[in-house]
């Protein structure tokens, strides 16, 4: 069997998308800490619903892997349900192999319901509690590791204690929210194996337990002294911003078409991309340019995977790149 190249690790779900036009934001003056507010004990219309099956961070990286031309698998866990049944159609559409995927007799799939209001999403979300137990993963040239439920622990130890055996397999870790919550010292084993690491700006001031407006150097540095050897941190309209040996780099974001239809994803559509460049064997200044590539795709589309790009496509948006498009030393 052909060896795999990118193998992602994590929970897989369907999310419903609920389209709301009844609904109001309320934030500070900082525009921080937002509600979506509606009625109480009342009858809301929506606009219209949506199902997207084999989603999650995991398995969203998995398809933009696979999208860009690599031999990609995903490790994880599904009911003996519909729901699950879709999640094998949809991987398999997507190039996606499945030998790792296990179905669990009478368990459900995880679900989610979106609300969607205007270009932003709130989500409704329920982890089940599967039996978790790493496969024999083999030796994948690159390993990306995204959120499982809390309630895995230790899985992600038996993660670690398989990369420590095999060091020439290279990691790519993006935490979801659960793993945020274990923090950083109980997976003070995992951020010390990390070759490549992502989250957005909020998320590593909530691992840090730092405040909202911290330096983006400091947040940069401050990860990096976890262990992992290239940090990558994105801040919204801001952009990407990189940490590796001595030097820091940001990027812009690649300017929008058209207005942001419906944001799922973005965030792994740029991280899954940046570490599939590095997987084949790019160089960091190229994983940046392609990243923002991909997030901007993805944000036209309805759901995390739909608007994701071939290796072909997206070369075509970096050669029509605006001028200002360009990698920049910090």
């Amino acid at each position: 069997m052909e060896k795999i190249e990118f193998l992602a690790i994590g929970d897989i779900v369907l999310d419903e998308f609920i389209r709301l036009h009844e609904a109001s934001i309320h934030c500070n003056i900082s525009k921080e800490n937002c509600e979506i507010c509606m009625k109480f004990a009342d009858k809301i219309p929506y606009e219209d619903s949506w199902v997207v099956p084999a989603v999650g961070n995991a398995s969203n990286a998995a398809a933009a892997a696979a999208k860009l031309g690599l031999k990609t698998a995903l490790v994880t866990n599904l009911g003996d349900d519909k729901n699950g049944e879709e999640c094998i159609v949809s991987l398999k559409s997507a190039g996606v192999s499945i030998e790792f995927v296990k179905v669990h007799k009478g368990a459900k799939t995880n679900y989610h319901y979106v609300l969607w209001y205007e270009d932003d999403r709130t989500i409704l979300i329920k982890h089940e509690h599967y039996p978790y137990s790493l496969p024999d993963i083999g030796t994948p040239k690159w390993v990306y590791f995204s959120s499982v439920v809390d309630v895995a622990y230790p899985y992600h130890e038996a993660l670690v204690d398989h990369l420590i055996k095999y060091p020439e397999i290279k990691l790519a870790f993006q935490p979801g929210k659960f793993e945020i919550k274990l923090g950083k010292e109980k997976l003070a084993r995992l951020y010390a194996r990390t070759d490549a690491f992502f989250c957005n700006k909020e998320e590593a001031e909530k691992i840090l337990g730092l405040n909202g407006g911290t330096d983006i150097k400091v947040l940069l540095e401050s990860i990096r002294a976890l262990g992992p050897k290239i940090v990558v941190i994105t801040d919204g309209p801001r952009g990407g911003f990189v940490y590796e040996e001595d030097r820091m780099w940001q990027m812009p974001i690649y300017p929008d078409p058209k207005p942001p239809y419906e944001r799922t994803g973005a965030g792994d559509a740029f991280s899954s991309t940046f570490a599939s460049a590095l997987c084949l064997g790019l160089d960091i200044e190229t994983a940046l340019k392609w990243a923002p590539i991909n997030a901007m795709g993805v944000v036209q589309e309805i759901g995390a995977q739909k608007g994701l790009l071939t290796l072909a496509k997206l070369e075509e948006y970096l050669t029509n790149a605006p001028e200002n498009y360009k990698v920049k030393k910090i």
